[in-house]
């Protein structure tokens, strides 16, 4: 695919998966063996994945991600992000605290053919403890 077609594939899976929920869509857009490299520890798999934006949704219920930048070059998209929502659910271990967070971050994302096989993902997860109250 495009680069072009590749930042497409993304935006579609941030919409669908991240802000509508549509986790099915795990398995159009990455591979079997997908992986990220992620802060809280890698994720494997496509089923691992769905489970991450679940946890996630059902943290944040009213979460919303906006792309902020998108850079494709080759086989890599960039993409810089927002994250906004507010803490109705537990989240690792941490009850709901009903305060709004806003999170921000960068992920480097690999295709192979028509999938994401690898991603790196580096987001504010202090400022996000912080705004939830749990650290200072």
């Amino acid at each position: 695919m495009s680069a072009e077609q590749n930042k497409m594939m993304i935006q579609r899976w941030v919409e669908m998966a991240w802000n509508n929920g549509n986790l099915a869509i795990a398995d159009e857009v990455y591979s079997a063996d997908y992986v990220v490299h992620d802060p809280s520890g890698p994720i494997q798999g496509t089923e691992a994945l769905k489970q991450f934006v679940a946890t996630f949704r059902t943290a944040y219920p009213d979460i919303h991600t906006t792309i902020e930048d998108m850079i494709a070059e080759g086989n890599k998209v960039v993409w810089r992000y927002t994250v906004r929502g507010t803490h109705r659910g537990e989240f690792m271990g941490i009850a709901p605290t009903g305060k709004s967070i806003t999170l921000t971050g960068i992920l480097i994302s690999r295709f192979v053919g028509e999938k994401v096989v690898e991603d790196w993902n580096n987001y504010d997860a202090l400022g996000m403890m912080q705004q939830l109250g749990v650290i200072p």
